[in-house]
């Protein structure tokens, strides 16, 4: 029995020479493949808890490089679940002639909270009709400001978004929308006016210049779940409101690398700062600060 030992412990030696290696390092075994599990694991649970969430917002929720998270994405094929749902009808839409309201948003740079708004409106399919679900955001801190639910898709419904906004925070400088007919409303183009607001809206049949909120509604559907889960309007009202709170709050906004409302109070925090600092000027005599 020694001796198969000696025998076996002679031949890796031999062979680690002939390799140019160290003799210990024939019995190493990888342990990448172990710690891809561990963190197969770590992803499939953040996943399960944001399922909206691609690779770059895993890294960032577990603290990872966000290229060794698509790695491992990709090794175990997992990835978020993208779904298409059928648009409800707008015949008020067709062949709208354009509204005379210029696109303000073209090369603007946003540096601040209320400089824009954008508002849009989605479906949702519920016992065979379709819930409205209209949003108004904030394109610096992307927090939804205001909202509003329907059975319906009007200018109310979009008017009542908007206004919930006023109710919470100042008018900003301008509200950009799309030319749907809702906002084309009178009911909807008085309230900006009364407001002090400058109307925005995106080129006809051009939806990419609103793609903020485009891409806004693709994943909130997908991290709702299905709407027909929900045995009555109440119960999916109220994981709509959930989930416009876990938007704001905790799911991490790529751009932001944080969620919005803690971005703004960030914000918040440096303007506070930068303004006690102004009011407050150093002075100096003779290059001592007093």
């Amino acid at each position: 029995m020694l001796s198969i030992v000696r025998k076996e412990k002679g031949n890796k030696t031999a062979l680690a020479k002939k390799l140019g290696v160290s003799r210990s390092s024939l019995y190493y075994r990888p342990k990448l493949p172990v710690k891809d599990l561990e963190l197969k694991a770590a992803i499939a649970k953040v996943m399960h808890d944001n399922k909206a969430y691609g690779h770059k917002r895993i890294a960032i929720e577990i603290g990872i490089n966000k290229k060794r998270a698509l790695r491992v994405m990709k090794l175990f094929g997992l990835k978020p679940q993208r779904k298409r749902d059928k648009k409800p009808d707008k015949p008020d839409d067709l062949n709208a002639l354009p509204l005379d309201i210029s696109n303000l948003t073209k090369d603007l740079i946003i540096t601040r909270f209320g400089q824009v708004w954008v508002a849009d409106f989605t479906y949702l399919r519920f016992l065979g009709k379709f819930v409205y679900l209209a949003t108004v955001e904030d394109l610096f801190t992307r927090q939804l400001v205001g909202f509003a639910i329907s059975t319906r898709h009007n200018a109310k419904l979009v008017t009542a978004a908007l206004l919930d906004a006023l109710d919470k925070y100042p008018a900003p400088d301008i509200v950009h929308s799309d030319q749907g007919s809702e906002y084309r409303g009178e009911e909807h183009i008085e309230l900006l006016k009364v407001a002090g607001i400058k109307p925005s809206m995106s080129d006809k049949a051009s939806p990419w210049q609103n793609g903020y909120k485009e891409s806004f509604y693709s994943e909130f559907k997908l991290e709702l779940g299905d709407p027909e889960s929900y045995q009555s309007l109440g119960e999916l009202t109220e994981a709509i409101v959930h989930q416009i709170y876990y938007y704001n709050h905790k799911r991490i906004h790529t751009a932001l690398k944080c969620s919005p409302v803690v971005f703004a109070k960030r914000c918040e925090i440096t303007e506070n700062v930068l303004t006690i600092i102004n009011n407050n000027p150093v002075k100096t005599q003779k290059g001592v600060l007093v």
